[in-house]
């Protein structure tokens, strides 16, 4: 199974990821827990895209594709932008972070997920899940 879908950078777009995700949670019966770790961290990662990556930009493009095999679901997510220094990410548990208003979305993904990837100097994002 494979599903791509192409938006242009607009955070009411992210509508769109989550029909996808929803698609494919009664597709698969997929269970409440591990479509909610779904649903947040490719959120999370197609929302990073947009305002991060292509700056919201609408001539911009987020690509979000979604492929299962051997019992698990890899959400890749791609951006137009020039990445960032995903290895230095600042950490939101450390006492100076807080109260910072963002910065949770990378360690939400690595906690949600079964393994997260980073390739293209950050601008591509792969997310494993383990389907149980």
């Amino acid at each position: 199974m494979k599903k791509v879908i192409k938006i242009p950078s607009k955070i009411e777009n992210l509508r769109k990821v989550e029909k996808i995700i929803d698609e494919i949670s009664d597709d698969f019966h997929i269970g409440e827990d591990l479509y909610g770790n779904i649903l947040i961290a490719a959120l999370e990662a197609a929302n990073n895209a947009i305002m991060h990556g292509n700056r919201l930009n609408e001539e911009k493009n987020v690509t979000i594709s979604f492929s299962l095999e051997e019992k698990k679901l890899n959400v890749k997510v791609d951006d137009e932008g020039k990445g960032f220094d995903f290895e230095n990410v600042p950490d939101p548990t450390a006492p100076e972070n807080l109260e910072n208003v963002n910065g949770r979305g990378i360690f939400l993904m690595e906690k949600l997920s079964d393994n997260i990837k980073f390739s293209r100097n950050g601008a591509t994002v792969e997310l494993e899940f383990n389907m149980k």
